[in-house]
C-alpha cells in the first residue's frame, strides 16, 4: 500500500530536491508552501509534486488546515520537512505499517538531528515524532512546536527520518528560532490569561505520551532560571557531553533560545498590564 506525502515549505529551494528525492517512491506528494519567493514551487512541480499554497499564521492553524484540505490520494500520510530525508529502511516500515495499522491511528519515528557533521544522539529532549498518520484521526495544538492530538492508539515506526537542521547556515538558524521564540512567548502568555490548569502528576506519570508532554511543558515554563536549567538537562542530564563539540554548542543554543522565550514572555507580560492599567 501507498502513502502520501506532505511536504511544509517555505523558501527550501535549497533542501527541497534532497527530500522529495527521498520520498520520490510515493505517488501522491504533497508540496504546502507558505507563499515561497524563491524557486520552491518551481521545483516541486518540476519532481511531480501537487503544489497548495497559503499564507502561514501559525504552525497548528497551519497544519491543520492543510489536514483538512488538501486532498490526499492515501488514508496514510507522511509528514516531512524540506530539511528531513527518509531513510530507505524507514520508507520501507512505513509502507509496510500503512498495509498493516492493526489498531493504530498513528506511528511515531524516530529523528536523527546532525550538526557539525555529527548525529546528535544524546543532546535532545525527546528523538521521536509523530510524522505517519490518518489525516481525520490527529489535529495539531499550540502556535509553535505543535502538540499532536490523535484519537486513537498510537504506535513506533522502525528506521530513521534525519534532520539537516543547519543546512542553511547558523544566520537561518538564529532567525527562525527567533521566529519560533516570539510565538512560544505568546502561547505562554495565553495560557496564562485562559489560567489553563497543569498537573505535576501528570507531567511525570502520565502513560500517554502527548499529554504528559504537554503538561512536561508547562511545568517547564514556571521554573526558575530556566535558560540554564535547558543547559543542564540536555548537556548534563541527557549526556549531550557525549556528542562532542557539536553537543556542547547545540545545548547552548537552546539555552539561548530558551532565554530569547523569557524576555519575550516579560515583554508580554508587562504589555498585557499596561493594557489592563
Amino acid at each position: 500500500m501507498s502513502v502520501s506525502i506532505l511536504v511544509l515549505t517555505k523558501n527550501e529551494q535549497q533542501d527541497l530536491p534532497g527530500c522529495l528525492a527521498s520520498v520520490g517512491w510515493s505517488d501522491d506528494i504533497h508540496v504546502y508552501d507558505s507563499l515561497s519567493t524563491d524557486r520552491t514551487v518551481e521545483i516541486a512541480r518540476e519532481h511531480g509534486a501537487r503544489v497548495t499554497q497559503r499564507a502561514f499564521d501559525n504552525w497548528a492553524a497551519h497544519q491543520n488546515w492543510g489536514l483538512q484540505n488538501i486532498q490526499f490520494k492515501h488514508s496514510w500520510v507522511f509528514y516531512i520537512d524540506a530539511d528531513e530525508r527518509m531513510t530507505p529502511e524507514l520508507a520501507a516500515t512505513v509502507r509496510a505499517l500503512a498495509a498493516a495499522p492493526g489498531d493504530k491511528v498513528a506511528f511515531r519515528v524516530q529523528r536523527r538531528d546532525f550538526f557539525l557533521g555529527r548525529w546528535l544522539k544524546h543532546v535532545q529532549t525527546s528523538p521521536f515524532y509523530m510524522r505517519l498518520f490518518r489525516p481525520e484521526r490527529i489535529r495539531y495544538e499550540r502556535l509553535v512546536n505543535p502538540v499532536s492530538i490523535t484519537d486513537g492508539p498510537v504506535g513506533e515506526a522502525g528506521g530513521y527520518l534525519d534532520h539537516f537542521p543547519f543546512s542553511k547556515g547558523m544566520d537561518h538558524w538564529l532567525a527562525r528560532h527567533n521566529a519560533y521564540s516570539t510565538l512560544e512567548a505568546k502561547q505562554i502568555v495565553e495560557n496564562r490569561l485562559r489560567g489553563d490548569r497543569f498537573s505535576i502528576l501528570k507531567a511525570l506519570t502520565s502513560k500517554d505520551f502527548h499529554e504528559k508532554r504537554y503538561h512536561q511543558k508547562e511545568l517547564f515554563y514556571r521554573l526558575p532560571f530556566r535558560p540554564v536549567v535547558k543547559f543542564l538537562l540536555l548537556y548534563v542530564g541527557k549526556r549531550g557531553f557525549l556528542d562532542g563539540r557539536a553537543g556542547l554548542t547545540y545545548a547552548v543554543l537552546q539555552s539561548i533560545y530558551e532565554y530569547f522565550i523569557v524576555l519575550k514572555t516579560r515583554e508580554l507580560e508587562a504589555a498585557a498590564e499596561h493594557q489592563l492599567g
